[in-house]
């Protein structure tokens, strides 16, 4: 799901901090209610996800839906 507003066009991503350290963390995108497609998405991203998703609680928090912004670049 995205939308538009100002140029912008927003989507949102699944994030999985990471409770060891930042450069762990997980992200993949989702809709706005934060159902991911798996079958989008590569083998690495899929396994990814899943094992982040298995390990809430031990080494990932619990995961937030985040705006993902992409800002369309105009030249006058």
């Amino acid at each position: 799901m995205s939308f538009e507003a100002n140029g912008d066009r927003a989507t949102f991503q699944l994030r999985f901090r990471s409770l060891v350290g930042e450069a762990n963390e997980v992200t993949c995108p989702c809709d706005a209610a934060g159902h991911v497609v798996m079958d989008e998405m590569s083998e690495r991203a899929r396994s990814s996800y899943l094992f982040a998703r298995a390990m809430v609680g031990r080494f990932y928090a619990p995961p937030e839906i985040t705006p993902e912004v992409h800002r369309e670049l105009a030249f006058a």
